[in-house]
């Protein structure tokens, strides 16, 4: 096992759970394997997959060993080794996204050999083998992550809004990441030895021992082989824009009926409730989950239903007037389909006057990754709703004092009542209430903030450098009024407000979830009239296939 097992007990180290991490298979579930695959015998140093390639093969070792290695400037290193009845892969095997270790022979042996859909024949077919697998890919993930292995290297300096936004895309993506400061990085490695100030940030992909300067998300994705090839010609059965709660939930249940799904995402799964440090009052959860976690868990199974999901791809528009229905993308993909979800949610209100400090000091999201920003520093909460609230109380675990902001009198009509306990049983939390903030300022990041209590007419100055914005919500429905019924603040009219509005074509009435054109439906908070909760979204998004399969069924019989 890897040398990283020598550090102190951790029980949330995946490596440390190897029972899970690492299962053996019973010689009764390979003997029930062995039906589905292919035996080989192979000789020490076979090269079985590299880093970087797509779409390899699932291996159960029968005898010897398979060597699991990482490249690491210019030098492969060995991360774990799989012994007789082990199996390789990590949840890349799922998808069709570069894969991020090699395996070798690291001694004579055989071993059963899948290819991708006999890997998905044996999931689907012996489901106690495919819960074993299942666990054992996403915790190798973890530790992938955790453990700092088979990464890649950001390098820059540590109040840069582009090093936070690259940061912030490949954690929310589940990809490892080292993050090293400039001066240090030309210290200890060799690699950013030629890396110029005005390059960064930057990024060392080990690999191909390459650097990009301060790419963008699309470019990062498209050379870290994140991005799956989608053909122009093909149509699915059912596209979905946006990978928050309502979307995946719509993914897991179009792809697990069979449905011919592709889950588009601009930036990364998860959502506005992906944003959010602890989700509490979701049910099934009574000790909470982290919204990156939800997102994570939600995005893995809906891949092991089949379902394709296509990033960083901000949806442009749909042409509306051609069947399929053809979803264009700002970085001009074109993606075909029978039918279409709307789930693109919301986003965070900013705040009412013009400031540089997005990603320099303003956030929009509380996760692990903000609360490491702001140790022991004052930090501003801005927003009287649950989200301000898990953000209030998880930052305050970090920051030396959290100033809770809000507009309104109390938190009564607007945050869970678990909540308000909580933010008024702290010492390092003060609510602010009546006040706004009216002012920031700093250089290249935030350095002072100016609030004013509208109640007194005062206004306090302060020196702090990390503002959290959790304030109402904004439709991301730009991109449809060409297309779609809109309400008047922008979310998307579906079901019997078509009828009200005089707006519905068809001679049936429309379904609950469908839009003002047949065969788009919108779920989540893009839907006007929705309930705003993770646990209505997910609903939604469960409630919305059988409707697509209605409309289907009608194209079907046309």
């Amino acid at each position: 096992m890897d040398a990283n097992l020598e550090k102190p007990f951790d029980p949330a180290d995946p490596y440390v759970r190897t029972a899970q991490t690492f299962p053996t298979l019973t010689p009764e579930q390979i003997q029930r394997a062995s039906v589905l695959g292919e035996e080989q015998s192979l000789s020490k140093g076979t090269t079985l997959f590299e880093r970087g390639q797509r779409s390899v093969d699932f291996f159960i070792i029968l005898s010897g060993c398979i060597e699991i290695y990482e490249h690491r400037q210019s030098e492969t290193n060995v991360v774990t080794v799989h012994r007789e009845h082990q199996f390789t892969g990590e949840i890349d095997l799922l998808n069709d996204r570069q894969i991020l270790v090699g395996g070798r022979m690291g001694e004579d042996g055989s071993v059963l050999r899948f290819s991708r859909p006999q890997f998905r024949k044996l999931m689907s077919a012996e489901p106690d083998i495919g819960e074993v697998v299942m666990r054992a890919f996403i915790l190798r993930r973890m530790g992938l992550v955790s453990h700092q292995q088979a990464v890649v290297t950001l390098i820059a300096r540590e109040d840069s809004a582009d090093k936070l936004r690259i940061e912030k895309f490949l954690r929310r993506n589940g990809y490892p990441l080292e993050v090293l400061d400039y001066n240090t990085a030309r210290q200890e490695t060799a690699f950013s030895q030629d890396i110029e100030a005005a390059q960064l940030p930057a990024v060392y992909l080990p690999l191909d021992d390459r650097v990009l300067s301060n790419p963008s998300n699309f470019q990062l994705a498209d050379c870290l082989g994140l991005i799956e090839p989608l053909s122009p010609e093909h149509v699915y059965d059912i596209a979905i824009v946006g990978g928050g709660p309502a979307g995946m939930s719509a993914a897991v249940y179009a792809a697990s009926e069979a449905l011919d799904t592709v889950l588009i995402e601009s930036e990364a799964p998860g959502g506005q409730a992906g944003t959010s440090s602890k989700i509490e009052n979701y049910l099934g959860f009574p000790t909470g989950i982290s919204g990156e976690a939800l997102a994570g868990r939600a995005q893995v199974q809906a891949q092991k239903f089949g379902a394709t999901i296509a990033l960083p791809f901000p949806v442009q528009a749909i042409d509306c007037q051609s069947y399929p229905f053809v979803l264009k993308s700002e970085n001009q993909v074109t993606i075909q389909a029978k039918s279409i979800v709307i789930a693109s949610g919301a986003t965070y209100r900013k705040l009412n006057f013009e400031h540089p400090f997005d990603n320099a000091g303003v956030h929009y999201a509380a996760t692990a990754m903000e609360g490491t920003f702001c140790q022991n520093e004052p930090i501003i909460v801005v927003g009287g709703g649950n989200s301000a609230g898990q953000a209030a109380v998880f930052l305050s675990r970090h920051a030396s004092h959290v100033h809770l902001l809000v507009r309104g009198q109390d938190l009564k009509a607007t945050m869970s009542d678990y909540l308000i306990g909580r933010i008024h049983a702290s010492d390092r939390i003060t609510l602010h209430t009546q006040t706004e903030i009216t002012a920031l300022n700093g250089d290249h990041h935030l350095a002072e903030v100016t609030w004013q209590d509208s109640q007194t007419n005062t206004t306090e100055t302060h020196a702090i450098r990390h503002v959290f914005l959790m304030i109402g919500a904004v439709p991301n429905t730009q991109w449809l009024k060409d297309c779609l019924l809109l309400d008047e603040k922008g979310f998307v009219c579906t079901g019997m407000e078509l009828l009200d509005r005089n707006v519905w074509t068809l001679e049936r009435h429309p379904t609950i979830l469908e839009t003002s054109v047949p065969g788009i439906f919108a779920a989540g908070d893009v839907r006007s009239g929705s309930v705003k909760r993770v646990a209505s979204a997910v609903g939604e998004g469960a409630i919305i296939i059988s409707q697509v399969h209605q409309f289907l069924s009608e194209q079907d019989g046309l």
